[in-house]
């Protein structure tokens, strides 16, 4: 790790005097790679000093407790030990993290589906449960979260809800909650107090970025306009604003119904179908990309899964890894960094094995 470390240090102060060359300037494309990487290991070189300042903190820590016989200052200095010991782990597990290397998609903006799968009612509930519980973790990573699509469920919660997510490293974190997700708990609609399992499934989805727009040709749509509605038929409005589009090459169908606008819906919508046709088409042009919506949610049964969350026990299992928690409340509240974190390393491991 340490020749890794001074690999990266090297390579920071080399950056740093490429970013303030003229040439690099005139490049604006360049420009923003550079200041990208300089951003990540000037992040990697900070954690690394703090390492390395804990460390020295406890050396000393430990020469005082052999030399001092001051009572107080002793007694000062074993509480303040393992608030040292504490950090230096917690950095060490950060400069860890740090250590997988960037990708060059890791901050590119992202669609995220989700969809209620197996359990009826109360899968949709679980979808609305999750959107929260992902809104919740945008806000502490200081992303942006905008609302696209949604389909409101009667008895509460959505049957389908699509967001976009974008900021720093949103795709890098978010890139392995695709998949199955269920759900253990009695449901609000069950009488006897037994517990249901459902699932719901979550498709994370690239959006396009300047320069691979996907070209879609008008003809190849058909476009449907409808009255948007809510939960139990009620009319969200009177005019016909919602807006349903099938790509008739490839059959993908896409709808928007949020906006009171019908413009501002099929500008959502044709932002989702973008996505989803740039999606197919890298999974084309890389068969070993294995971020398609159909490979990422499978057919959304109790018998698949990813990740399951078990509400009595407090208990959440990622099956992938092997990790479970049992600290579902604060999962719920957006405490997910314990599974993407992980979910990182083990998928890059995957992959160096490969």
């Amino acid at each position: 790790m340490q020749e890794k470390i001074r690999a990266l240090l090297d390579r920071f102060r080399e950056v740093e005097e490429l970013l303030g060359t003229t040439e690099v300037h005139a490049d604006q494309k360049l420009y923003k790679q550079l200041a990208q990487e300089h951003a990540y290991l000037s992040e990697v070189k900070t954690i690394f000093e703090n390492c390395n300042k804990y460390e020295r903190q406890l050396e000393d820590n430990r020469q005082l407790l052999k030399e001092e016989s001051d009572p107080e200052l002793l007694e000062m200095v074993r509480q303040e030990s393992p608030l040292l010991e504490q950090a230096l782990l917690a950095a060490k597990s950060e400069l860890e993290n740090l250590l997988v290397p960037p990708d060059p998609r890791d901050h590119r903006p992202i669609l995220l589906e989700l969809r209620a799968g197996t359990g009826g009612d109360e899968a949709a509930i679980f979808v609305g449960d999750c959107v929260r519980m992902y809104k919740y973790y945008a806000d502490k990573m200081g992303w942006k979260v905008e609302a696209l699509s949604s389909t409101p469920s009667e008895m509460g919660g959505f049957k389908e809800y699509v967001m976009s997510l974008a900021g720093h490293n949103v795709f890098r974190f978010m890139q392995y909650e695709a998949g199955v997700h269920r759900v253990q708990r009695v449901p609000k609609t069950e009488a006897q107090g037994r517990v249901h399992t459902s699932a719901i499934t979550v498709a994370v989805l690239l959006e396009p970025e300047e320069g691979e727009e996907v070209i879609i040709d008008e003809k190849d749509l058909k476009i449907d306009t409808y009255r948007a509605s809510g939960a139990g038929g009620q009319h969200v409005n009177v005019t016909d604003s919602a807006v349903r589009i099938t790509h008739l090459p490839t059959g993908t169908v896409v709808t928007c119904q949020d906006e009171r606008s019908q413009h501002k819906n099929k500008d959502k919508a044709m932002r989702l179908l973008s996505a989803k046709i740039g999606e197919e088409l890298r999974r084309k042009a890389n068969k070993e990309m294995a971020d398609t919506r159909a490979s990422q949610v499978g057919t959304g049964d109790r018998s698949e899964r990813s990740r399951t969350y078990n509400f009595p026990q407090n208990r959440v299992t990622d099956h992938r890894i092997d990790l479970t928690l049992y600290k579902l409340d604060r999962v719920m509240q957006g405490d997910l960094s314990d599974f993407t974190e992980a979910l990182v390393k083990h998928f890059h491991q995957e992959k160096l094995s490969a």
